[in-house]
């Protein structure tokens, strides 16, 4: 199993707490997803082997088959593309077309958990709207909530309400964009579950490109979504999952106050989240990793 947790390929034009992005030219870029993890905002000190080609192949399995709902920026699987670059970089990048990013991050939820469930047992509601009493941890809602974010590049993204939103980006594109997330959730959400994963939550980014409102980033991956094991899940507690919600509850475990440096994982607790990364993928594509 090989680790990268950086590239150093020509023209950089963008590092983040997992991807790093190359120009290609002819309004083109090389995503790479390292197999660096993040977790409270954090990057941790230790690599997750494999977690990069995850990511980006989980993504271009979700963009080519939704695709039909919204457009995306994949051009391909950096491999299919001809490029000169290293195998094991390759097998972990996307190219994609340029986009201008909508600064906003568009979180659906179908279940409560997470900084949802925090919020309504704090105030009883979640994304600031009142829900029903008596819900408990890992409740389906009846229908999936949007509750947006600010996308920030360092720090924390900070949750804004749809009115919030709507002075951002207008009125008109918040309506799509919400809408456009549901869409995509509830469709992966039923793929999902008929091969055994709960896709609790998950956050989508868009971007603009040749005028038309597009997917970009990543999309319905461990990375950005709560995997939950369909045949073990049961509301009231935490669930088992395939994601890095295993890497928060051992961090969380050890007293580590989110704030960096954060801990170096140990070499079980790197194996078993690859354990459960590849897991995912397998589950949901239906084959192994290229």
């Amino acid at each position: 199993m090989t680790t990268i947790t950086e590239t150093d390929l020509p023209n950089r034009v963008y590092t983040g707490k997992v991807r790093e992005t190359y120009e290609l030219g002819e309004g083109r870029l090389l995503m790479v997803a390292t197999d660096r993890i993040s977790a409270y905002d954090a990057v941790l000190p230790s690599g997750i082997p494999d977690k990069g080609a995850v990511l980006s192949q989980l993504a271009v399995f979700w963009f080519e088959r939704t695709s039909h709902l919204v457009p995306n920026h994949l051009v391909g699987f950096a491999p299919d593309a001809g490029l000169d670059v290293d195998p094991e970089v390759a097998r972990r990048s996307m190219v994609v077309r340029r986009a201008e990013r909508i600064d906003v991050e568009c979180i659906v939820r179908g279940y409560i958990t997470g900084s949802a469930w925090s919020e309504y047992r704090r105030s009883g509601t979640v994304g600031g709207e009142k829900m029903p009493a008596g819900l408990m941890e890992g409740d389906r809602f009846p229908e999936p909530l949007f509750t947006p974010t600010t996308k920030a590049d360092e720090g924390h993204d900070e949750p804004i309400t749809i009115a919030q939103m709507e002075d951002m980006v207008g009125t008109e594109e918040t309506r799509l964009l919400a809408d456009k997330t549901a869409e995509v959730y509830e469709f992966g959400r039923a793929m999902a579950e008929k091969r055994g994963i709960v896709i609790a939550d998950t956050k989508m980014e868009f971007g603009v490109i040749d005028g038309r409102i597009s997917l970009i980033d990543e999309l319905l991956t461990p990375d950005s979504s709560r995997f939950w094991d369909a045949e073990g899940y049961a509301p009231g507690h935490s669930q088992p999952n395939f994601d890095k919600q295993f890497v928060r509850d051992w961090l969380d475990a050890q007293g580590w106050d989110h704030e960096p440096p954060a801990p170096e994982l140990p070499a079980d607790i790197v194996e078993r989240t690859r354990d459960r990364y590849t897991e995912a993928h397998r589950r949901l594509t239906g084959a192994e990793l290229r």
